[in-house]
This record gives structure tokens, sequence and C-alpha cells, in this order.
């Protein structure tokens, strides 16, 4: 099998990698085509059992006029590389995953000359992420998102969608059967942050630590949560606040720039791309974790990787009021008005200064990743899905078995029971005995 990735590197695309090392534990014969990086330069590694193929990425576009010619290059040097895994052996399948709504391109002269079967993982809503960047419903490259989107469901065999606002999507707007849409929410492992600690040092002096992880672009509405820095440590005198973020992305330069104009150098700091060691260290030493998606058409129906990071940790999370948001996080979570800078700062501070309140919302988070949303609940999903892709007799998707809590190893002061039992959190009830 194949998987093909436009727009991020693999192993770096964290949900591409854990598909790849599941079905490599199936038995597949994996192989992955994904673009170059600074981080992962090498044009063919074997890791873990499976074959990376990369091709160089001359730029990533910011604006329609550089897509046009992105585009044409990546799927060129997709195409060529995926004959040369062909000529290695049978393609049986491929995946593409989007963005763009362009990589049934790549895999339909494989379905027509040699009837190997296409699978698209659904990552974005294409239609709407062209709106997210500016461009009014109905505007002619919204229109052609929304041809592209039916003719890639139009040539798969089996969709896979990130949660059921996709699932959705698929059926009513792709045309596609019920039973041929499988919903693969992403999601860590149980065992990737088992053994992350704090680190003092992380929060640079400061008493508390803020932590954001993800892409630097313009619908991650990094802007408010600087807006809100700006209002808690300049506004508010709250200089007892570290902020840092995590994560790269097109935007990156102009918002550390930002900073420097709102005078946050002491209070802000920029990552760039870290490690997963350096991750998990970020994220257990940070107090409160956030994530300021801005409240648009494609951000409330998408899941965001972030917030299921933040809760593997036991993290408490702020964000904007977003459909898939809350059904993710449920009640782990305290919601800001949407796209409201004020808002989400006094949310921060609420977490920040009740320590009681922001623990036990970390320990609801932790409790619904473990017992609903880790990786290991979407692995019966994604074989079903490739088992009806390839003909296979469809099986009941087994309900994993219960997975055993690891126990946080961030250290808490002693939480005093008279306090909790004063103020009651709703949903705690209801999320233990689950």
């Amino acid at each position: 099998m194949l998987i093909l990735v436009e727009n991020l590197a693999v192993p770096f695309d964290k949900r591409v990698w854990q598909e790849a090392r599941t079905l490599r534990d199936a038995g597949y014969d994996v192989n992955i085509i994904c673009p170059r990086s600074a981080q992962h330069p090498a044009a063919h590694e074997v890791l873990e059992g499976v074959n990376i193929y990369r091709y160089a990425s001359p730029f990533e576009a910011r604006r329609a006029a550089g897509y046009l010619l992105e585009y044409p290059l990546a799927l060129a040097a997709q195409l060529a590389l995926a004959l040369k895994v062909h000529r290695a052996g049978r393609l049986d399948l491929i995946q593409a995953c989007n963005p763009p709504d362009l990589l049934f391109l790549v895999a339909q002269p494989f379905r027509l000359l040699s009837g190997t079967r296409f699978v698209f993982d659904h990552h974005d809503a294409c239609p709407e992420l062209m709106m997210a960047k500016g461009r009014r419903p109905g505007s002619f490259l919204v229109r052609l998102m929304e041809r592209l989107e039916r003719w890639t469901f139009s040539t798969a065999e089996v969709s896979i969608a990130t949660n059921e606002s996709y699932r959705r999507i698929a059926v009513e707007r792709g045309g596609m059967a019920p039973e041929d849409v499988f919903v693969v929410r992403s999601a860590p492992t149980v065992s990737r942050f088992a053994s992350a600690r704090e680190d003092p040092a992380v929060r640079r002096g400061k008493r508390h630590l803020v932590a954001y992880v993800g892409v630097m672009g313009i619908q991650e509405g990094i802007d408010y949560l600087l807006d809100a820095a700006d209002l808690l440590v300049n506004r508010r005198g709250r200089r007892d606040i570290q902020f840092s973020l995590a994560g790269s992305g097109p935007e990156f330069a102009r918002l550390v720039a930002r900073v420097d104009e709102l005078g946050l150098q002491d209070n802000v700091t920029f990552l760039g791309r870290i490690s997963d060691e350096d991750l998990a260290t970020l994220l257990a030493t940070a107090d409160v974790c956030v994530n300021p998606d801005e409240a648009n058409e494609m951000n409330d129906i998408s899941t965001m990787n972030k917030i299921m990071e933040y809760m593997a940790l036991g993290k408490a999370v702020v964000q904007f009021d977003l459909t898939e948001g809350r059904v993710s996080a449920g009640d782990s979570s305290l919601y800001a008005r949407p796209n409201d800078a004020g808002s989400l700062a006094d949310c921060i501070a609420e977490l920040l200064d009740d320590p009681w309140l922001r623990a036990d919302m970390g320990e609801i988070g932790r409790h619904r990743f473990m017992s609903r949303l880790s990786w290991e609940h979407s692995v019966p999903h994604l074989l079903a899905a490739y088992d009806r892709a390839l003909g296979r007799p469809a099986s009941p998707v087994p309900v994993p078995a219960p997975v055993p809590a690891i126990p946080l190893r961030i250290d808490r002061r002693q939480r005093q029971p008279d306090l909790l039992h004063q103020r009651p959190l709703a949903g705690v009830v209801e999320e233990r005995s689950a």
C-alpha cells in the first residue's frame, strides 16, 4: 500500500505516522510519499519498517497564485515516486491525505490500469478551509474546492473521516454510502507521553506557564492569543505568566515580529518545531493549555490534535466555543466567546488563579482521553476501513479492552476535600463513572 501526503513531512505528520505503524503491525507493506523538510531531508529512508519517499518542495504557498505552482510540482513528484514504488511490486491500495483535494489524480492511473483501490483520508474540509482564508462562500475558488472534493469522494472506495462532522460531509456532500465512511479520530497513543516530566526551567522564571502547540497559520488564531497575552501582561500587570508556543508555519515570522511590537518579549516565547521529548516536557510543565483556533466554518467542524495531546497529559484547556472542540474536550475545557481575545484572557486567568478547578478539569480530560479518545480506540476502525476497501468480509468493529491508566507523573499540591465539595464541577460524576 501507498500513502500520499502533500502538506507535511512524515513522521512529523503524527496522524499519518500512527496510521502507517498501525497498518504495518497489521501486516501491510507500507510506503509513504511526502515532501522533504529541514528535520526530514532524506529522499528515501526505511523508518521502523516503513518505506518513506520524499520529494523536494520549493516553497509553501500562502496565496492562491502560489498554489498554482506548488500543487502541480507536488503532483508530478508524487506520480514519479508512485511509479517507482509500483515498479517494486503491485500496489493494492493508495491512501491520499488531503489537503489538497487533488491527490486522487495521482491514484487514478493505478486505479484504471491495475485495479488499485483508493482510500481518501479526509483531514481538512477544503471548501471551508478556503473560506477560513478569507474567500467568500460561492466565490470561484470555493466552488472549485467543492468540485474537487466531489471528484475525490467519487473516486474513493472508502473514506476515512476524523469525526462525525466530516463523516456527514462525506455522505451528504460527497455522495458516499454511509457504510463506506469510517470515523478514525486523531489522538496520541496512551504511551506517547508516559515518560513526561516537569522541568521548572521551561517556566523561564515565571510562576505560571501557558502552552500552545500547533501550526502557525492564519486560521489558527494565534493573534487572538497574543492579544489575550497583551491584555493580561501589559494591561492587567500579570508579569507572572509565561506563554510558550511550539510549532511553525507560514505566519511564524510575522507572529514573532508582533510579539516585539506588543512589547511581550519577556513573557511570550516562540519555540519553533521541537522534539517529542521537549513537547512532552512543555505540556507536562504547563498550568494551562490553549487552543485559540478562530471560530469559522472550518474550525467549527474540525478536531484539533493539540486538544487530544493536552488531555492526554491531564491539562485543563481554554478554547473558543466550537462544535467539535466541545465534542473532544467536554468538561475538561473552559470555552471563551468566539473570537473574543478578552474572553480568552478571562478564561486563562480564571484557571491560573484556581488550581483546584484546573486540576479537576485536567483529571476529567485525562479520563476522557483514556476511556474513549486515545489512538487505541481508533485502530479497529482504521483496520475495518481497509478491510472494506479491499473487499474483505465485513466484521464487527471490536470494542477495545479498557486501557489501564498510566499514573500522571506531575507533582500537584495536596488538594483540600472541603474545597472540592464546596464547588462541585459539572460533569465530574458523569465522567468518572463512564
